[in-house]
């Protein structure tokens, strides 16, 4: 395992390789209560939200990580946390009575789903043609073994002081094309995907857990509505054990002239690379 202020380096070097407008983020799947880390992790958050929060509560930041109910006095839904994350370098831990939606709770195994969940209610009416589609969406939706963890705790990659088990980047397409690439640069395979409109938190976390593989998911619906996530993001997610091939990928790619920013123009005809050119010729669309 990669030292953890290797980790932290190696967060920063990804914010400015892709100029990422939000904190790669740590994410860590919790056992118990005494897995959340220790120490002043909240100590110099720069950012607003959680000091207006905490001022309007009439209480003190919390050195340690935020709890929900706990610190602010109220839930909040997971991609939320998330984003106090992203946004505002916070260290947060969830267990289940800090959650405002059902649906990490089901997916993360903190409990095991109602029937009505299985029977397709979550769906129907509201946004599929029947029950049997809701239920194909219940049988879908990915769940980790129920009662393996109680919990979830989720900081800045570049200041998290605890081992994560995957890292997860909100992302424009460019960014996450270049991404991409470092990915593809160990064995050039192309990546499969579990994709919904729903539940982002789960589908972006307990996929890239279950396979070890890096995934990729669409902010949904709450992640947009309460948690700030833009139109124009998507995120890349990754067991942490991936992220060091992925560092190794995105610095082949500087070294070929792949990088961000980059200065687009519309070219007629333009130059591809030669392997590309012989390619063309070898189908016999020489000339070119």
């Amino acid at each position: 395992m990669v030292e953890i202020n290797v980790l932290n380096e190696y967060a920063e070097e990804l914010e400015r390789r892709l100029r990422l407008q939000t904190f790669p983020v740590a994410v860590k799947l919790l056992e118990s209560e005494a897995d959340i880390p220790e120490g002043p992790v909240n100590r110099h958050v720069k950012g607003q939200t959680l000091r207006a929060l905490m001022t309007h509560k009439g209480a003190d930041i919390p050195e340690g990580a935020l709890r929900p109910l706990r610190d602010l006095g109220y839930h909040l839904a997971l991609c939320q946390g998330f984003a106090l994350s992203r946004r505002e370098g916070i260290t947060v831990a969830m267990f289940k009575e800090d959650m405002w939606c059902f649906e990490p709770i089901v997916g993360y195994g903190w409990m095991e789903p109602p029937q009505y969940f299985l029977d397709g209610h979550n769906r129907f009416p509201q946004d599929v043609k029947d029950l049997e589609a809701g239920k194909n969406y219940a049988s879908d939706f990915p769940r980790l073994e129920v009662g393996k963890y109680k919990g979830v705790v989720s900081a800045p990659l570049t200041t998290a002081n605890f081992e994560p088990d995957l890292a997860m980047i909100y992302c424009d397409s460019s960014q996450l094309s270049l991404l991409l690439l470092g990915r593809e640069y160990t064995d050039g395979h192309d990546l499969p995907c579990h994709l919904s409109s729903h539940a982002a938190c789960v589908y972006s976390v307990v996929t890239a857990i279950k396979s070890g593989e890096f995934q990729v998911a669409i902010p949904c619906r709450g992640d947009h509505y309460f948690a700030l996530a833009s139109d124009t993001e998507l995120i890349l997610s990754f067991p942490i054990k991936k992220l060091e091939e992925l560092m190794g990928g995105l610095r082949h790619l500087e070294r070929n002239n792949y990088r961000l920013p980059r200065s687009p123009v519309m070219r007629i005809e333009p130059t591809f690379p030669e392997s590309y050119v012989k390619i063309l010729e070898m189908m016999g669309l020489g000339n070119r």
